[in-house]
């Protein structure tokens, strides 16, 4: 008896590790997956930073993309 309660206890701490871990997966992979300084494939896209020239890739900003250029040059 005195074991089941302690696990019961502990349901808590790993339900909390579970999404604590669940988070930092989603997050990295996010970053592997949406962020335009990783690429995986060179000879497909040599240069994948062109492709969001003048897109919000951001989760939120406060500035409108759209209405605004990029001041960098193209290659």
């Amino acid at each position: 008896m005195r074991k089941k309660a302690l696990y019961s206890v502990l349901i808590p701490l790993f339900v909390a590790l579970a999404l604590g871990m669940g988070g930092a997966t989603f997050y990295t992979l996010r970053l592997a997956f949406r962020n335009p300084d990783v690429t995986w494939s060179l000879k497909n896209n040599p240069e994948p930073w062109e492709e969001y020239r003048d897109k919000q890739y951001k989760f939120y900003s406060s500035v409108n993309y759209k209405d605004h250029t990029s001041k960098a040059p193209e290659f």
